[in-house]
């Protein structure tokens, strides 16, 4: 940890903040170190002046200069070697192996957006060529493409501190777009977003990029976050963390003399269905599959599965209770979830008719939790609307039904969510009816598997109904993630020498478009 300043970064300059001081906490020994200070208006005004002046320069940078600086970015993140994995585990108590396939995770979508960006496919440029003889009215010449929405706000996340951090998809897909970023990094981990700020510096340096292309303002403070979504260059934002901090920022942003779009990915239960055909003859190896996710990670995914919707089965109840007992304990990533998921077990032991089946201490200030499973009945389930709460760790509610009927009123009740699993080879008829309830809550479902892990690839979505995401259609993974961060613009008539290159009769991008309503693959140079 030598190397760490306890600075932020702003367009280059590397400053240390007047503000409130603050510091990291080692999950594993509580130790407390890194003395940081916050950022105030002073910062944010720095920042977004610069982010301000780098736009007018990217929005007219071509594909492959941005990619090359994306390139650049992943290769100095691995250029920063053991460093950055060993103060990500000390700040997070996720491990070296996490770290090592986390930076993995990182650098490969940090490339894939500078492919993206260097193809130019994304901005779907389409044409629709003049015909000015149509009668009654002639046609006029349009041209639409994608553009960069401006300065982008984005809240680095705990969980994920590589691959949702300082320079996760949300930065990748907005520098990929043209657009600058300024990040306020989470709290949890400053020394862990100090590194990656060094890296993209580097980086900036290296290629010439505009310095004010990105900006990390460190803050344990709310007003930070808070005056960074006011402010009036910034156009859109991109959070991931908890449905509070998620719907704040989403009424900040709509209460704006502009509103902008908060593309937020929030809390998520993720609900398992199990028919009971399918429990009996292949039960024990769904409860270890079930098990191993629910303890993943300490339970501190989006995506990990915290309800198992399901009909009374003693044997595969006593295989989840044997599984998770047989689970390690992992480490809690900060006090402050800690003490959300202590407020969590309270409240469902405090239900009557919700049952801790494998009760285990779990000591005030304790960061390595039981793996638990609690067990109620789809009665007390459907009046109770607080079991439907996350409960973000290694927890996993069974709701025991009285029958398939209400297995599927339960699914009904569900808010909006990340991910929707079903386990019913030997209940057709049950799952074509579970679908049919996922295609509406959920954005992505899975057969015979586990929610827990999130392939990074163009046909992933990562993103659900309200309250899981605050847009329903965004992706905060893969190809896709880039759209949320762009705007399409439609020129009329407009001169050749005008327009923008992806549009332009002799297009020297290598892109499909679309003319005059049929694909077609430009075939230049």
């Amino acid at each position: 940890m030598t190397d760490i300043t306890g600075q932020s970064l702003i367009a280059g300059e590397w400053i240390t903040p007047a503000g409130k001081e603050y510091t990291s906490i080692n999950p594993y020994t509580k130790e407390v170190f890194n003395a940081f200070k916050s950022c105030g208006v002073e910062e944010i005004e720095k920042a977004v002046s610069a982010a301000a002046y780098a736009y007018q320069q990217m929005r007219k940078m071509d594909g492959e200069t941005i990619g090359t600086f994306l390139e650049a970015v992943a290769d100095e993140i691995e250029a920063l070697g053991d460093i950055l994995l060993e103060t990500g585990d000390t700040e997070t108590g996720l491990g070296l192996a996490r770290m090592t396939g986390e930076r993995g995770r990182t650098t490969g979508q940090i490339r894939a957006f500078a492919a993206i960006a260097k193809k130019g496919e994304w901005v779907e440029a389409a044409i629709d060529t003049a015909i000015p003889d149509r009668a009654p009215l002639p046609k006029p010449d349009l041209r639409r493409m994608m553009t960069g929405i401006g300065p982008v706000a984005v809240f680095g996340a705990s969980n994920f501190p590589f691959a949702f951090g300082v320079l996760g998809g949300d930065t990748a897909s907005a520098l990929a777009a043209g657009n600058p970023v300024i990040v306020k990094g989470h709290s949890a981990h400053p020394a862990t977003s100090e590194l990656f700020a060094k890296a993209i510096d580097a980086a900036i340096q290296k290629t010439g990029f505009p310095k004010g292309a990105f900006s990390l303002l460190q803050g344990a403070n709310r007003e930070l976050g808070t005056e960074l979504v006011k402010h009036p260059v910034i156009q859109a934002v991109g959070f991931t963390g908890s449905e509070g901090g998620g719907r704040a920022l989403m009424d900040i942003a709509a209460a704006r003399p502009q509103p902008i779009p908060v593309y937020a990915e929030m809390g998520s239960i993720n609900p398992v269905f199990l028919g009971p055909n399918t429990i009996k003859s292949t039960g024990d190896g769904i409860a270890a599959g079930l098990a191993g996710s629910v303890c993943m990670g300490t339970g501190q995914f989006c995506t990990s599965p915290g309800l198992a919707i399901m009909l009374e089965d003693a044997n595969f109840e006593a295989k989840m209770v044997e599984a998770l007992d047989a689970a390690p304990r992992g480490y809690l990533l900060n006090p402050r979830i800690q003490g959300s998921l202590q407020d969590a077990f309270k409240r469902f032991e405090s239900i009557e008719g919700c049952e801790w089946l494998n009760k285990a201490d779990f000591e005030e200030g304790s960061m390595t939790p039981p793996n638990a499973v609690f067990k109620t009945t789809g009665d007390v389930f459907l009046k109770e609307p607080e079991l439907a709460e996350e409960a973000f760790g290694p927890v996993n509610l069974m709701v025991v039904c009285k029958d398939e009927v209400q297995m599927l009123e339960v699914g009904n009740s569900l808010k909006g969510q990340l991910t929707g699993s079903i386990h019913a080879d030997e209940d057709p008829e049950l799952a074509k009816a579970v679908l049919a309830i996922l295609e509406q809550k959920v954005g992505r479902i899975i057969f015979n598997g586990y929610p827990t892990g999130v392939e990074v690839c163009p046909s992933q979505q990562h993103g659900g109904p309200y309250p899981s995401s605050s847009v329903s259609w965004a992706t905060s993974v893969g190809a896709d993630a880039i759209r949320r961060f762009a705007r399409f613009v439609s020129y009329q008539a407009t001169p050749d020498a005008f327009l923008p290159s992806a549009l332009k009769n002799d297009n020297p991008l290598n892109i499909f478009r679309k003319v005059n309503g049929e694909m077609s693959q430009a075939k230049i140079g």
